[in-house]
């Protein structure tokens, strides 16, 4: 990078011996800092998720006054495909910009010039001062973060010079909607109309704005600096909080194994609330791939709905408007233990899943191992419970930092008695979703009885979308089973997994899973199929829903077909069964204690009559 020869110093004295002692108050060195994308400009920068390609800047010392030199640098971008936009406003060209330094070599040059810029003025810590938040917030900060770039310190606070003219000229148009043609027009600046190299123009017109407004009454000028939040705070939240809706949005196509600070980091840049990641569950308790954020002001809440369909890895985030209301409901708890549970700040929270049901606060400690200490000990676990006390297999664990965190994660699958345990990666809102999902759900669920048997009520699919489990261990419970079909466990239908019970009432190793999709059955059988489960392996293999109602009402189905149940067998002599007349479908019998089936978990338990499951 070479530099434009350095400007003389106006006349008069020299500004290093006196501007420690100038009478006339002002905030330290000022760094204007201008940037572009190979993409959009203006108030669009950084929506489009390109590479930035320019850096100019010129320090501004507001005491005496003085400035340094001007600075232009390029940028190699990884993307050199330059937008029409920006070619026509930059003269710039993909060769030109092949021959930069990358991002990481030109900061280290910006950090170094602006040093010796500042010395040669007086010294001091300097602050950034830039045109709008559009540079920092959604260009550095996530170009950054894509790179695993370290950004010093004086990246992460700068000056708006919209709003500390706002500050001085209230009266003009918001300051949204200020530019630095406009400043300079209002003010009634006269500009270089002559001056055409990219990005030096709006430079040397922000210094002038400056040095206009330091001749003003400055006496709130330039004192409270933008801040970059440079982490993300955990914390609860309460149903009785109110939450602007002009805060929050829904962020949605994420990863399924995506924690809140990947979601931050997604976000970066931008200040979040605190507790204001909240992970969407769906009615099975597992994430959904939404979530809702909530921002400090409706200014970030703006600037996060431009980086809709940017990208976390290789997938694209759609990012769009939430209501108060809708994080409240996923984020806020009521409970007493779980706000204590999550009034320690700055902790990690994991999820253990698959508990044995006689697991205690030692068990799980000695799971963990020393190497991860527990914070607080038993008092940092809280298990998940029914209303009526039974225990559901999940808690959750805080950890001092992410060190310890990442350890213990290292247990992930290890096995506690003769269960293996699945940890993972949680949030606050996850806790209070959790919590309020077992709380709210009814002891006995209520079902009506009919007189007849009726064939069991099953959600319509289309094709061959179940997929039928043969061979499991008697012992086998629900939660065998969605462990051992893990990631595609997400994929069932809301009450879609069926276990088939003999005549006596007891399992009799077969099991049938209505899945969303014939795609994901089939996925789910290859990936499945012969797989081991308790020292026995399962078949896993495709069927259709008319395959499985046969089975459920006591049919049989082999290589040779399928056989109709006895309740569908013909007789001449019968009436038609009450079912088959039935305006309405209705509810089946229930064959095991209604606790063992509870309304609102994606399962049923059928009894098979006089037939043998081949």
């Amino acid at each position: 990078m070479t530099p434009p020869p350095p400007q003389p110093p106006p006349s008069g004295p020299n500004p290093a011996a006196d501007s420690a002692a100038d009478p006339r108050p002002g905030p330290g060195p000022l760094v204007v800092l201008f940037g572009a994308t190979a993409g959009a400009l203006g108030q669009d920068l950084g929506s489009d998720e390109t590479d930035l390609i320019l850096l100019v800047w010129q320090v501004v010392e507001p005491r005496s006054r003085q400035v340094g030199t001007l600075h232009k640098s390029l940028v190699r971008a990884e993307a050199a495909a330059l937008s029409p936009q920006c070619r026509e406003a930059s003269g710039l060209s993909a060769d030109s910009l092949a021959r930069a330094e990358p991002l990481d070599k030109v900061l280290q040059q910006f950090s170094q010039l602006v040093s010796g810029d500042v010395a040669l003025l007086g010294g001091g810590p300097y602050m950034l001062c830039t045109d709008g938040q559009q540079l920092l917030r959604q260009v550095l900060h996530p170009e950054a973060s894509r790179k695993n770039l370290a950004l010093p310190d004086t990246f992460f606070s700068f000056y708006d010079l919209r709003r500390e003219f706002h500050v001085q000229h209230p009266s003009t148009r918001p300051a949204r909607d200020l530019t630095v043609a406009t400043m300079a027009q209002d003010l009634g600046l006269e500009t270089d109309a002559t001056e055409d190299d990219f990005g030096v123009w709006e430079v040397k017109t922000m210094v002038a704005v400056i040095l206009h407004l330091l001749d003003g009454p400055s006496g709130q000028l330039f004192s409270k600096p933008e801040v970059v939040k440079q982490k993300y705070e955990t914390g609860p939240c309460s149903k009785a909080d109110v939450v602007d809706s002009e805060t929050v949005v829904r962020a949605r196509g994420l990863p399924w194994q995506s924690s809140d600070q990947d979601v931050a980091r997604f976000f970066t840049g931008l200040n979040i609330a605190r507790g204001g990641v909240a992970l969407c569950l769906n009615a099975q308790g597992r994430r959904n791939g939404e979530a809702l954020i909530r921002f400090v002001d409706s200014e970030q809440r703006d600037l996060a709905l431009q980086r809709h369909k940017h990208h976390m890895g290789v997938r694209y985030i759609e990012v769009y408007k939430a209501t108060g209301e809708e994080f409240v409901k996923i984020a806020g708890g009521t409970s007493l233990e779980v706000a204590r549970f999550l009034s320690r700040e700055d902790q990690v929270i994991l999820r253990l899943r698959g508990l044995p049901f006689s697991a205690g606060p030692a068990d799980v400690l000695g799971f963990l191992g020393p190497e991860c200490p527990v914070t607080g000990g038993a008092d940092g676990l809280l298990f998940v419970r029914h209303p009526d006390g039974r225990p559901t297999g999940d808690a959750f664990a805080l950890f001092a930092c992410e060190e310890l965190a990442q350890a213990a994660l290292r247990r992930h699958k290890g096995t506690l008695g003769k269960r293996y345990i699945e940890l993972f990666r949680s949030t606050a809102a996850e806790v209070q979703q959790v919590l309020n999902r077992y709380a709210s759900s009814p002891l006995l669920p209520t079902l009506t009885a009919p007189l007849l048997p009726i064939p069991f009520p099953l959600a319509a699919g289309t094709g061959r979308d179940c997929v039928r489990l043969r061979g499991l261990p008697y012992t086998a419970t629900i939660e065998d089973i969605l462990s051992f079909l893990g990631e595609a466990a997400a994929d069932i239908r809301p009450h879609g997994v069926h276990m088939v019970l003999n005549q006596q009432g007891r399992p009799s190793g077969d099991a049938f899973i209505q899945m969303t999709s014939a795609e994901r059955a089939l996925a789910a059988a290859q990936r499945c199929h012969k797989k081991a489960m308790k020292e026995r392996y399962v078949e896993v293999v495709p069927c259709s829903t008319e395959e499985m109602s046969h089975v459920l009402m006591g049919g049989t189905l082999g290589r040779s077909g399928m056989s109709p149940p006895p309740c569908k067998l013909p007789s001449p002599q019968s009436p038609p069964p009450l079912w088959a007349t039935s305006p309405r479908p209705l509810l089946p019998w229930p064959l095991l204690p209604l606790q063992c089936c509870p309304s609102q978990e994606p399962w049923s338990v059928c009894r098979v009559s006089h037939t043998q499951l081949v």
